[in-house]
């Protein structure tokens, strides 16, 4: 086997391993709530974090259609999970916030996917779990 074929074949590993992560994660969001996606997850994170952020934002954020955002920031707000406000700097616009609910859903998320991640790298060694998160870092940078 020669070198651009090793590289091929490890390239087809790294895509079968991150479908089935991502497919493991969506798993993982239907068990904490049924009838929360992982997007809806993930907006609700991002909400948190950028407080008072725009659908708009979250589009780009995600790159996904207005629609898509509009439909997950619409079951959230059912669940009461996010509130949205009239901007004041101009009364067409939206802010969105995470309710005490919002915040607390998303706490108990994190603390279980920071279980899971945890139980998951227990037999790593240190030095295994820092590169690990240096390459995703770079492959998430497009470098």
């Amino acid at each position: 086997m020669n070198a651009r074929d090793t590289r091929a074949e490890a390239v087809d590993t790294i895509q079968r391993e991150l479908t089935a992560f991502a497919r493991r994660a969506r798993g993982r969001a239907a068990e904490l709530h049924p009838e929360l996606s992982l997007v809806a997850y993930s907006i609700l994170d991002l909400v948190l974090e950028r407080d008072g952020c725009q659908a708009t934002d979250l589009a780009e954020q995600f790159l996904l259609d207005k629609s898509t955002v509009s439909r997950q920031v619409g079951a959230l707000e059912k669940l009461g999970y996010l509130d949205r406000e009239v901007d004041p700097g101009n009364r067409r616009n939206h802010l969105l916030r995470a309710t005490a609910a919002g915040r607390a859903v998303a706490r108990a998320a994190e603390h279980r996917r920071r279980e899971a991640f945890t139980a998951r790298f227990a037999d790593w060694t240190d030095a295994d779990v820092e590169a690990m998160a240096g390459y995703l870092v770079r492959y998430n940078h497009g470098g």
